[in-house]
């Protein structure tokens, strides 16, 4: 009975796309769900010091729901670096500026403070609207399993190709010649 642990490496991590769409759903749910796929810890290979999550798509983020009167009481704080540069914002007036940017920090609060954090927020990609331009990647994916189904893909075109060239070449031998 073997009792080695399986460690995963870099060469055999599957990362995936995910869409979610924020339409009508409480930010703290949809950034704990984001902040859980970015992470990995939805796959059963998870290793916490590895940035191994999918990458992640959230849509229509000027539409997102708080719930209570946090629209008015929640305060976003930043800082000029200057004396008396105290800066504060309520969401209402964040989503009205840059919607994308309630829903980055909400889900960059939920991801480790380091450098794997770090990592793993640049695969976050959020819209206000519910275009996006990763659909080739939603389709294709990304990892050894899309690898081996575009190698897939590849040889069955291939022989295909091949099954007709000598199709025609069957057909035009048996066909008689005519002058």
């Amino acid at each position: 009975m073997t009792t080695r642990t399986f460690r995963l490496s870099e060469k055999s991590m599957d990362r995936s796309w995910h869409v979610l769409d924020a339409r009508a759903v409480p930010l703290g749910r949809l950034a704990s769900e984001a902040s859980k796929l970015l992470l990995g810890k939805h796959k059963p290979t998870y290793e916490p010091h590895l940035p191994m999550g999918d990458f992640v798509v959230v849509i229509n983020a000027s539409e997102i729901a708080l719930t209570g009167t946090k629209m008015v009481d929640k305060i976003y704080y930043r800082h000029t670096g200057h004396p008396g540069g105290l800066r504060e914002r309520s969401v209402q007036e964040q989503l009205d500026k840059d919607p994308r940017r309630v829903v980055e920090k909400a889900v960059k609060g939920m991801l480790p403070h380091n450098s794997r954090g770090r990592e793993l927020f640049r695969h976050l990609k959020v819209y206000a609207g519910s275009s996006h331009p990763h659909e080739a990647q939603l389709n294709a994916g990304t990892g050894a399993r899309a690898r081996k189904r575009a190698q897939a893909t590849e040889v069955a075109g291939a022989m295909g190709a091949t099954a007709t060239a000598t199709r025609r070449r069957r057909t035009s031998a048996t066909t008689p010649a005519t002058e």
